[in-house]
């Protein structure tokens, strides 16, 4: 039985809905205002969480460390990896304003560290959970560390495997933490809708006794639908004010009118699944009356007829007997005269004809 996971004010688990996070990442261009306004409107959406990425670039990447090819096709391709990721950086003073304001209007604080002290910053700025990108799968150095802090971690596995996922699971739950979600992601951005894979989803909770979301980089929001469907309870899409703005993510995120509608998609198709039980809605008890049919007399009738199925018909509303019970009439002798379309009726019958 999997446990539930909380986090701030939110619990993730089976029987509660998904939780949303919308990923700021470095959408903020390095700029605190930025930040703050990607806060207030991921709130007035209805998302549950909104993540930054807590890094340095000295920490991260070489000086001469070429971007990926994403990153070449929007942004200055003469500019190298480090120059690009170091305009950025978000000042460390600047997590505190921004933990601040995500308390004050009421959404969770996330962010992604890449390196030991990142994590010891978070911990000290009181973060209640860690999401720990996809490249970091097989670092499991790193993860052992993250899992000592005891608290909940959301854990991509873009490029990885299921024994590499098995292993980072593993070293995880070596530390004593069972607090994990595992994530789908492809590493791509965007991705294309065919390699979302989303059903590798289940599987991976299946194998690992684990919860499971998806971190979606696809343009639609198809993938995520359907992994909503599949039971997936995180799910994490890239959040901008402007798609048009200067930067490695803003052209592969939602801005804020179509996030709002990844989380009316996702709301709905929640309200969708129901049940696993198969039984009829209220409305649908309500309308069998007028949709289903009963047995009626095909034809008049005298007193004394055999009756055969020729004498029968269905017809709506269901007010009489239904049709199921049509055999049990069938060679009886009609006790009564009848007319055509009445609704046929146990007293109908001579039941007690040795004939019948």
């Amino acid at each position: 039985m999997l446990r539930d996971i909380k986090i701030g004010s939110n619990v993730i688990g089976k029987n509660h809905p998904a939780y949303i996070i919308a990923e700021a990442g470095v959408n903020h261009n390095g700029k605190l205002d930025i930040a703050l306004e990607l806060i207030r409107n991921a709130k007035k959406i209805g998302a549950n969480c909104i993540k930054f990425q807590t890094f340095k670039a000295d920490a991260v990447v070489t000086k001469d460390a070429p971007k990926a090819d994403y990153q070449l096709k929007v942004t200055d391709q003469k500019e190298s990896q480090y120059e690009m990721l170091k305009a950025l950086e978000l000042s460390f003073d600047s997590y505190q304003t921004i933990l601040e304001e995500c308390k004050s209007v009421g959404v969770d604080f996330l962010s992604t560290p890449y390196n030991k002290e990142d994590v010891d910053f978070l911990m000290e700025l009181g973060v209640n959970a860690f999401k720990i990108a996809s490249g970091q799968l097989i670092e499991l150095d790193f993860l052992k560390y993250v899992a000592g802090k005891k608290l909940p971690i959301i854990l991509s596995t873009g490029m990885g495997t299921l024994s590499e996922v098995s292993r980072a699971v593993e070293t995880i739950r070596g530390e004593g933490n069972e607090e994990i979600v595992l994530l789908q992601c492809v590493t791509n951005y965007p991705a294309d809708v065919e390699d979302a894979n989303v059903k590798a989803m289940p599987a991976m909770g299946r194998a690992l006794n684990i919860i499971y979301g998806y971190s979606d980089h696809v343009p639609s929001n198809y993938a995520a639908y359907a992994s909503v469907a599949l039971g997936a309870k995180v799910i994490e899409k890239h959040f901008t004010l402007d798609t048009e703005m200067t930067g490695p993510d803003h052209s592969s995120s939602l801005d804020v009118d179509d996030f709002q509608e990844l989380i009316h998609g996702i709301r709905s198709v929640e309200r969708s699944l129901g049940s696993p039980y198969k039984k009829p809605s209220n409305v649908e008890v309500a309308n069998s009356k007028g949709m289903r049919r009963s047995i009626v007399f095909a034809e008049d009738l005298p007193k004394g007829t055999v009756l055969k199925e020729e004498h029968f018909t269905f017809k709506r509303p269901s007010v009489g007997l239904k049709p199921e019970l049509l055999d049990y009439f069938i060679g009886k002798i009609t006790a009564i005269e009848v007319t055509k379309d009445t609704f046929l009726g146990f007293h109908h019958v001579n039941w007690k004809n040795e004939n019948s």
